[in-house]
């Protein structure tokens, strides 16, 4: 059931890549309405196997998120929602992977950190990179803005961070969004396929590369609001964009 979770992470984990190193990073899956599949904690991406995955209740995470408790309660209580009772330990981060499968209703979630997205996420122009498109393909795979989430400490409070944001997104855009930034952190890409994910990630990636390289050079140049809408909601880019997944 979870074969193609471990093949997209494993993907997500080569080191050609570099979107992360030894332990970072986690995965998700879900399988039914009721359960999801999250990386275990401590394991690496590349080269991961069943055993390094934990299926969860989405319903008894979802409930954390409007809880005041610290972080070893959370994490008692994460554990406590495996099917498996003996099963490895979920990742610290299971909780946006639950609220994220459950509000966007996406399959499947790749979080990653990688070097050039993380290059521009620790620096003052984090937002801007966020919040802007340099070219269209930028646009049409990754929507039309990414969700920017400022530092948050991992666990509930970046949860409860992540949602905030996605809900004015979702809001605004009527629709999920496919990237979620996160300051001095990471790249969240959601997708309904692993082929999704893949690509939305690839993507973000080569537009931090982008605005890295513009940046050197005076620029970057972004596309107007009105050109970034027009590419996105143009039918043959829709037509295109399904095709990707």
């Amino acid at each position: 059931m979870i074969d193609a979770l471990i093949e997209m992470t494993r993907t997500l984990g080569q080191p050609e890549n570099d979107y992360v190193i030894i332990g970072e990073g986690n995965t998700s899956f879900r399988d039914s309405a009721d359960t999801f599949w999250v990386k275990a904690s401590g394991h690496g991406m590349r080269g991961i196997s069943a055993a390094g995955f934990v299926q969860l209740r989405i319903a008894a995470v979802l409930e954390l998120l409007d809880q005041a408790i610290d972080n070893e309660t959370m994490h008692k209580a994460v554990s406590a929602a495996r099917v498996d009772t003996d099963g490895a330990r979920p990742s610290v981060e299971a909780t946006f992977h639950a609220m994220l499968l459950h509000e966007c209703d996406v399959r499947y979630i790749g979080h990653t950190h990688p070097t050039a997205v993380n290059g521009i996420l620790c620096s003052p122009r984090a937002q801007q990179f966020s919040s802007n498109r340099m070219f269209p393909d930028e646009a049409v795979v990754c929507g039309p803005e990414s969700v920017f989430v400022p530092y948050a400490d991992p666990g509930l409070p970046l949860a409860v961070a992540i949602r905030t944001g996605v809900r004015e997104y979702i809001s605004r855009y009527n629709e999920a969004p496919k990237v979620i930034l996160m300051q001095n952190h990471g790249l969240i890409a959601l997708g309904n396929s692993p082929t999704e994910v893949l690509n939305v990630t690839a993507m973000c990636v080569k537009a931090a590369r982008i605005f890295l390289g513009a940046a050197s050079m005076g620029g970057p140049v972004f596309m107007t609001r009105d050109e970034i809408m027009h590419i996105y909601k143009r039918p043959d880019e829709i037509f295109r964009r399904k095709l990707f997944v």
